[in-house]
Parts: structure tokens; sequence; C-alpha cells
């Protein structure tokens, strides 16, 4: 397996990327780049925010996780499952009933405007942090394998991605991703499915065989009962729940494809369908890392030690050219969707909710267009900037920190979306930014000294849930004593 061999795939993956953007992007507007001009076959949409839900982090990671926590992470899937229904049947009939096309306009609607900026901030914060950590996951693989054998810097291997992006994504937007989106999620499922086929010839073994290995194997855990422990099943199923809610929920990103549907119950039905495949295919990753560790251990081989290096490690080494070739392009296919739906989401969420945009009736059509033109450059700037950053970093804890943090950051978004639409309180909206901004930090530490203060209780992904508390005591705390019912 030759780095000439990966860049041609590379190349050639890219080559259908921009056969449908010339076919989806022609007579593209603002309305067909923010809405997709609200005709977007839900079943398309579905489909494709698989690929879109599961990005590089999830390609990499999860098989590698069997190794350290089993199948527990099954439970935080089943909670998926759980929010996704709270998203169909609260959110987005909420969303399609205000006509929304940023999804934070509802803050500015039922508080005013500094709820409104500080959720519509705290998005794009977490979404250039979140989406920029994990292209560089995958570009910086891709480096390793292919353009260091070229001594081509890193600078301008993630420069050309990041120019890419901007091209195919340039005037077609949210439609475009919408239709690239499948083919990513074709490419990825692919490589998963291949995989698994190559592993279970490779010892000489059929599925019926392995699935039962698989069960019987001290990998297959799938509750834990110690409280204490940030794998308890109760906490991962409600953490599951609520890291949905919010960040598919309450995120610009991946609301922006639903609310493309012609109307809620296409976007409904596109939910509904989704949530429960993205529950098989979570279990298919779960089952490759099972059988991966089984595949290293039956062979001799030294596993990695790094667990998200599992997958690679096996592919590219060990199983054969063909293999490591289709893990190349199933990981290539999962860099692509971290980019091309956050560079859309922000630019989508700084043109609406800070620029005010459609609101700008004196500008006529191909001005709004430039404007939104220049925001798009300016964010995929911002996003070469931090990437370059935490290669420079290179410090793998450091920058899984900034992305932990990063997740905090939906938190407040929680926080602000609870007080909403369960109370009819209002709010001293000139304090909200500063409760947004406190909840994560308190958060950060309670994270950081759990253990010495509470016992030995380590926390889990449940801190979004308490992030989500804190700001909607906040919010309390400073409501306007003399509000009205609404």
């Amino acid at each position: 397996m030759t780095p000439q061999l990966i860049l041609f795939s590379f190349l050639g993956y890219t080559v259908l990327l921009f056969l449908i953007t010339w076919i989806t992007a022609r007579r593209s507007n603002n309305e067909s780049f923010f809405r997709g001009n609200k005709s977007s076959p839900w079943f398309v949409i579905a489909y494709g925010m698989i690929g879109a839900s599961m990005s590089g982090v999830t390609f990499l990671s999860v098989p590698g996780w069997v190794r350290d926590t089993q199948f527990t992470y099954l439970m935080v899937v089943l909670g998926y499952l759980a929010g996704y229904f709270v998203i169909a049947l609260v959110l987005m009939p909420l969303y399609y009933r205000l006509n929304l096309t940023s999804i934070y306009t509802y803050l500015d609607q039922r508080f005013g405007f500094w709820p409104y900026k500080t959720g519509a901030f705290f998005f794009i914060i977490s979404r250039v942090i979140g989406a920029s950590f994990r292209m560089f996951l995958v570009v910086n693989v891709l480096q390793v394998f292919i353009f260091d054998a070229w001594n081509i810097p890193f600078g301008f291997t993630v420069s050309m991605f990041i120019l890419l992006i901007i091209v195919y994504t340039f005037k077609g937007g949210i439609k475009t991703i919408i239709w690239t989106d499948t083919l990513q999620t074709t490419f990825m499922l692919g490589a998963l499915v291949l995989t698994i086929i190559f592993i279970l010839r490779e010892l000489n073994t059929g599925f019926g065989d392995m699935l039962s290995s698989v069960i019987h194997s001290v990998n297959s855990k799938i509750i834990v009962t110690d409280w204490n422990d940030p794998r308890n099943y109760i906490k991962q199923f409600f953490s599951g729940m609520f890291i949905t809610i919010t960040m598919t929920g309450l995120d610009q990103e991946m609301m922006q494809k639903n609310l493309s549907c012609r109307n809620i119950k296409e976007a409904q039905k596109n939910m509904f369908s989704f949530s429960f495949i993205l529950v098989f295919v979570n279990l298919l990753f779960l089952f490759l890392g099972a059988i991966l560790l089984i595949y290293v251990k039956t062979k001799g081989i030294t596993p990695p030690t790094a667990s998200d290096d599992l997958f690679s490690f096996v592919s590219i080494r060990h199983l054969g050219p063909l293999a490591g070739l289709i893990f190349m392009i199933g990981l290539i296919s999962a860099a692509y969707p971290s980019a091309d739906g956050a560079l859309t989401s922000l630019t989508t969420s700084f043109c609406i909710d800070f620029l005010g945009l459609p609101k700008k009736d004196k500008l006529d059509e191909k001005h709004k267009i430039r404007i939104r033109y220049l925001v798009h450059i300016s964010f995929a700037l911002l996003l070469l900037f931090v990437i370059i950053t935490f290669r420079a970093i290179n410090d793998g804890t450091v920058v899984k920190n900034l992305f932990k943090i990063a997740g905090y950051t939906y938190g407040p978004l929680l926080g602000l979306y609870s007080f909403g639409l369960f109370t009819k309180l209002k709010t001293n909206d000139k304090w909200v930014p500063l409760v947004a901004i406190l909840s994560p930090i308190i958060c950060y530490i309670l994270s950081t000294h759990s253990k010495a203060w509470f016992n030995g209780y380590e926390f889990g992904f449940e801190l979004i849930i308490l992030n989500g508390l804190l700001t909607f005591v906040g919010l309390f705390l400073i409501h306007k004593r003399t509000s009205k019912v609404l």
C-alpha cells in the first residue's frame, strides 16, 4: 500500500463529491444554501445523517473503546435513541411552527437580544473547536500516510483540504451537503462491513461463530452498576439522551438538514428512521472493535498503545493493501462531513444570527450572496488556523481537553432552551451571558476534582446534564420578578 495509491483514491473520491456539487448547486441562491429550498427528500437526509453524525472521531475511536470499556457505550447509544425521539416530538415541531432557518432565532423570540446572541455564540465556539478537532484527527492521518512521504508540510495539506471544502460547499450549501452526505455514508459503512468480512476470512470463521465468540468474550459487557463509575448504565443512558438533545437538537449543523424537509411530518420520518438505523450501525462498530481484539490475540500481534489506533493499525499493517485502502477511503469519507456541515452551519448562523442578512431588505440578492461568500471564506480560514494550532500544540491531552470544553459549551444551550420551553418566565437578559459562561467553567472544575471532592465519584458524559441544570438555575435566579405569563 503506497502513498501514491492512497492519494489517487483520495482524489477520486473528491472528484465524485465535485460531480454531486455540480449537479446540486446549479441555479442556487441564499434560500437553497440556508434551507435547501425546503424540498429535500426525508429518506435522503436520514441516510446521509448516519455519516454526518458519525465523524472521524467515531470511525477511529468506537472500535478501540471496546478494549477499555467493553460494550458499555451501547447504553449511551440507546440514550441517543431516546434523545432523537425528544427532538422529533418536542423541538422539531417548535422549529417548524416558527418557520426557523437558524434555530437560535427562537431565543430571540422567547427572551430577547442577549440570550439570542449568547446561544448563537456558544454554538459557533462549540462547532469551531469540535469541527477543527475532528478534522485535525483525520487530516493528521492523511499527513502521516500520504504527504509525509513527499515532505509536504502539514499546513499545506490542511490548506488544500479546507480549499476543497470551500469549493464544493461555496454555492450549494445545505442543498449540496444533503446529497454529498449520502456518498460519505455509503463509503463509511462500506469500509465498516468490508473490514469485518476481511477479518472473518483471515480467521477462517463465519459470522455466526464470531458473533457467538464476541457474546461470550469479556469484551461484551454492557451493564456497569457501580454508581461511582463513569460507565454506570443509568448515567450512560441519560447522558446519551441529553448529548443527542444538545448536540443534535440544539445544533444548527444537524438541524439545518432536518429543516430543509418539505414539512414536519417528513422531518419526523427522517428522525425516527435515522435514529433506529444509527443504533444498529454503532453496534456494528462495537462488534468490529471486539473482533479486532480477537484478531490480534489469535495472531499473536501486539496491539497499539492507544486504543484509537486499533482500527487503523490492523487494517493498514495486517489485513493487506486492499483492506488498508478501504480503511483510508472510509476515513476520508468520515472527514468530509466534519468539515462541510460545520462550515455551512457556521456561515448560516453568523449571517442570520449576527448579521441579520435575510432582514436587510435594502440589499439585493447579489449583494447578500457576496456577503455570504465572505463569511464562508472567513470561517474556513478560522478553521484552518485552529487546526494548525492543534498541530502546533502537539499534545494529545491538551487537544482532547479542548474538545471536551467544546462539549461543555452545549450545556448553556440546554439550559436556555429548557428554561424557555418549561417555564413562562422572562430573564434579565443582560446577565444571561455571565450565567452561560460560569456554568461550563463550574462543570470543568467539578469534573477535574470530582474524585477528591465526592468520595471517588467520576463524572462521565452526564456532565452535560449538570451543565444544563446549572444554566437553568442561573436563569431562574436572574429572572424578572414582574414577568408576565406569555
